[in-house]
C-alpha cells in the first residue's frame, strides 16, 4: 500500500519560500545594476583602448546581465504554487534555469575562444593598449570580487542552489578580470599577444563553468538522486519513527533544491491498516519536517516479529 498527500505549504514552511524569493530577486537585481554598468564601461572603454581581452569581459558581463534575467524568471516562476498539471510544484524551474545558465557561458566561452584564435595569427596587426584599460580592468575586478561574496553570503543564507550557481558566474568574472588586467599589464609592457591571450584564458574559464553548470543541471532534470549521506539522513529520521520497523528500497531525485522521495517503511503485520496509514503519514511529516523535501511517497510492507521481511 502506499500512503501520500499532495503537498501543501505546511508541509513546507512558506516563510521560508517567500523569503528565498525575495533574496533572489534582491540580490539578482544588485547584479544587474553591476553588471550593466561594467558591460557598457568595460565594451566601450575596450573599444577605444584596442583591447581584446577588456572588451571580451563585457561580453562577459553582458551574459551575465541576460543570467541575472534568467534567474528572476525562474525565481518567479519556481514559487508558484502546486496545480493539477505541476502536482509536485513548480520548482524545476531553477533547474531547467540553470541548464540555461550553462549553455549560454558555453556559447559566450567559445565565441570569445574563436575571437581571440583569430587575432593570434596575426601578432604584427595587435595593436598596443592604452593605460586606461588596465584601470577599468582593476575596477571590474573589485566589483565583480565583491558582488560574488555578497551573492554568495544571500545564496548561502536561503539554501538556494540557483543563486550559488549565479554567485559563482560571478566569481569566474572575477578571476576573468584578473586574467584580462594581466593580459593588458603585459601588453603595455611590451608583449602585445598578451592581450588576446588574456582573451583565450577568459574563454576557456568561461566553457569549463559553462559545462559544469549544464551537465549538473542535466542530470537533476534527469533524476538524479541525492548524495549517500542525505538518504542516510533521511533514512534514520523514517527508522526513529515510532512504529517503523524497517527501512528499505529509498529513492530519490531533484525539484529544484528540494527532493521527491519514494520509501518502503515496515510496519508491523499485526497492525490494522488505520495504524499502517497514521505511521506512514507521521513519517512523511517527520520527513518532510528535517529535509529539504517537497514530498514523500511511503509504500508499507508488513513486518513480522519472527520472520522480518
Amino acid at each position: 500500500m502506499h500512503f501520500s498527500t499532495p503537498p501543501d505549504h505546511h508541509d513546507n514552511d512558506p516563510l521560508l519560500a517567500n523569503t528565498r524569493a525575495a533574496a533572489t530577486a534582491r540580490s539578482t537585481w544588485v547584479s544587474v545594476v553591476v553588471n550593466l554598468a561594467l558591460s557598457i564601461a568595460q565594451i566601450v572603454i575596450g573599444t577605444l583602448s584596442r583591447s581584446q581581452g577588456l572588451i571580451a569581459d563585457g561580453i562577459h558581463s553582458l551574459s551575465d546581465l541576460i543570467a541575472d534575467f534568467v534567474v528572476l524568471f525562474a525565481s518567479h516562476h519556481s514559487k508558484k504554487d502546486a496545480d493539477h498539471d505541476h502536482p509536485y510544484g513548480h520548482q524545476r524551474y531553477e533547474n531547467a534555469a540553470s541548464l540555461v545558465l550553462g549553455m549560454l557561458l558555453l556559447v559566450v566561452g567559445g565565441g570569445m575562444i574563436w575571437s581571440a584564435f583569430i587575432k593570434l595569427q596575426h601578432p604584427a596587426l595587435i595593436p598596443q593598449v592604452a593605460s586606461v584599460a588596465l584601470w577599468v580592468a582593476a575596477a571590474a575586478l573589485i566589483a565583480k570580487e565583491s558582488l560574488f561574496r555578497y551573492m554568495l553570503a544571500v545564496a548561502k543564507r536561503v539554501k538556494s542552489s540557483l543563486l550559488i550557481a549565479n554567485a559563482w558566474h560571478a566569481r569566474s568574472d572575477a578571476a576573468s578580470s584578473l586574467v584580462v588586467g594581466l593580459g593588458i599589464l603585459g601588453n603595455l609592457a611590451g608583449y602585445p599577444m598578451l592581450d588576446p591571450i588574456a582573451a583565450v584564458i577568459v574563454g576557456f574559464m568561461i566553457t569549463r563553468m559553462g559545462w559544469e553548470f549544464a551537465w549538473n543541471s542535466m542530470n537533476d532534470l534527469m533524476d538524479k538522486g541525492a548524495d549517500d549521506d542525505e538518504v542516510a539522513a533521511i533514512r534514520q529520521t523514517l527508522m526513529e519513527t515510532s512504529g517503523v520497523q524497517g527501512v528499505h528500497d529509498i529513492r530519490t531525485r531533484k525539484m529544484g533544491d528540494m527532493l521527491v522521495v519514494d520509501a518502503h517503511i515496515e510496519v508491523d503485520a499485526s497492525h490494522s491498516v488505520e495504524t499502517g496509514h497514521n505511521i506512514a503519514v507521521d513519517a512523511r511529516q517527520r520527513v518532510m519536517q528535517r529535509h529539504r523535501v517537497v514530498n514523500l511517497l511511503a509504500h508499507v510492507d508488513p513486518w513480522h516479529a519472527n520472520h522480518p521481511a
